[in-house]
């Protein structure tokens, strides 16, 4: 891999608020910082395709208490099995549990897989992260 510099022009207000962020996170450079966003926006681009093959994490928040609502979960997934990598059950309390669950698969599909799991009744919460399986970024 070749390494290509080159320039940008930026206000200086919004660089130094750009540095403040990056030193916060840790970041060693301005370059590394600028990589990492690139990366972000090109995985965004693989999620608007709905074709590509993309990984997330679907968490879900509920109270075990809601009638029939863990059986309806695991069927869910269950007859996604193909898209399912692996799931993660976590006891929060004495009635709420987090789950997260680990998926593969087209964009379109994952995403109407994480509608129906959070779109569940009696689910509190639920989000959709999503990732690249890394292939195509350097």
């Amino acid at each position: 891999m070749s390494v290509i510099r080159f320039g940008i022009s930026l206000d200086g207000a919004l660089l130094n608020r750009f540095d403040k962020s990056i030193r916060k996170k840790g970041y060693a450079s301005r370059s590394e910082a600028i990589r990492d966003l690139i990366r972000d926006s090109l995985v965004t681009e693989e999620w608007e395709s709905a074709t590509a093959e993309t990984v997330g994490t679907i968490t879900l928040v509920y109270s075990h208490d809601t009638r029939e609502l863990t059986d309806n979960l695991t069927e869910l997934q269950h007859s996604q099995h193909q898209s399912i990598m692996s799931s993660m059950h976590i006891h929060l309390d004495d009635h709420n549990c987090l789950e997260i669950i680990a998926v593969k698969g087209r964009a379109k599909n994952i995403k109407t897989i994480a509608d129906r799991l959070i779109g569940t009744k009696g689910v509190k919460h639920g989000k959709l992260t999503v990732t690249t399986t890394g292939r195509d970024l350097k």
